[in-house]
């Protein structure tokens, strides 16, 4: 997924402060009369990073006669990894590294960006409603460079006392994910019957987030309806949920160590410096003018490709860290 906002703005990741809290999201359009509206948790101004995940967007039940779906042709990236996890719906993805691929419900598409990718997703024909999260994980700067990739993982659904998960990053409980991470991390789908409660033990340097997608779940004292992020700082070495005793509720379990690094995210690009954002920047206004050329940092574009995104122009500041 793209950043599509006309004037980005530059988020510079650190440590916040190290107390639960709940994140509201804010609403963000993906573009046109008819835009697929998102709810966007991460980056905000309060919390910019939950381990390395430093990007969530959370959309649907979208009914696409409505709206058009998701429609997002070529864009860049850099120094990142995609997340994309769809709870209904179905998504065609293609990407430079030839990988063209179907991003179904309860399978985890990860693309990794590293030194420079570029891709473009649609909802496919089929398509009636779409409902799911696109996100973000910063690659640390030892890897920022890293070659892209594509990587497909279909996570087996396991069941314990009221509650079923789906584990389709590190470890949680006896599941573990066979999909490598530059970082440690956790990422899984949780769904819980009507007043269940659980407890999962997880990593003590962990700081985790927990997004709801459907239903209110109160974690650690913090209700958190639909739509909502609550964090939890590290030091927990488990996390409870207790889900509505009307409903039940699906949730997504994120982690990882404190990345303890800064980093500056600016459009669909993670950086060090201003200087290094202008020159991706124009590096993909550079290639989407002339897509013969050679030197090309973000791959060759498919053939199907009809349309690129542009470039939004950068500020006229420069972009600097911010607390």
């Amino acid at each position: 997924m793209s950043n599509v906002e006309a004037a980005p703005q530059e988020v510079v990741c650190a440590e916040g402060p190290a107390a639960v809290e709940l994140v509201e999201p804010r609403d963000v359009p993906l573009g046109g009369p008819r835009a697929m509206t998102v709810r966007r948790t991460l980056p905000r101004r309060k919390r910019s990073l939950i381990g390395a995940w430093c990007f969530v967007d959370h959309y649907g039940p979208d009914r696409v006669s409505a709206t058009g779906g998701m429609q997002v042709p070529g864009h860049p990236h850099t120094g990142l990894q995609t997340v994309s996890w769809l709870f209904e719906g179905e998504i065609e993805h293609r990407d430079t590294t030839g990988a063209h691929a179907a991003v179904r419900p309860g399978e985890l598409n990860l693309m990794t960006a590293g030194s420079g990718i570029a891709h473009s997703e649609f909802s496919t024909p089929g398509t009636d409603v779409l409902h799911g999260a696109q996100l973000w994980l910063a690659l640390p700067r030892a890897h920022r460079q890293a070659a892209p990739a594509f990587e497909h993982y279909a996570p087996p659904q396991t069941g314990t006392r009221g509650a079923q998960l789906r584990v389709f990053l590190g470890s949680l409980g006896s599941e573990t994910s066979p999909v490598a991470t530059f970082s440690p991390l956790l990422g899984a789908e949780i769904v819980l019957d009507p007043g269940a409660r659980l407890r999962l033990p997880v990593e003590e340097s962990f700081e985790h987030g927990v997004l709801v997608d459907t239903g209110s779940v109160d974690v650690g004292g913090v209700t958190a309806g639909a739509g909502r992020l609550a964090y939890l700082p590290p030091g927990r070495s488990s996390v409870e949920a207790h889900a509505d005793t009307s409903a039940g509720a699906r949730l997504l379990l994120l982690g990882g160590e404190p990345l303890n690094e800064r980093i500056v995210m600016w459009w669909n690009f993670i950086g060090s410096d201003h200087d290094e954002i202008a020159a991706y920047r124009r590096q993909w206004q550079d290639e989407r003018s002339d897509p013969s050329r050679r030197d090309r940092r973000f791959g060759d574009f498919p053939e199907a490709w009809t349309a690129t995104l542009p470039a939004p122009e950068l500020p006229n500041a420069r972009l600097i860290p911010r607390e």
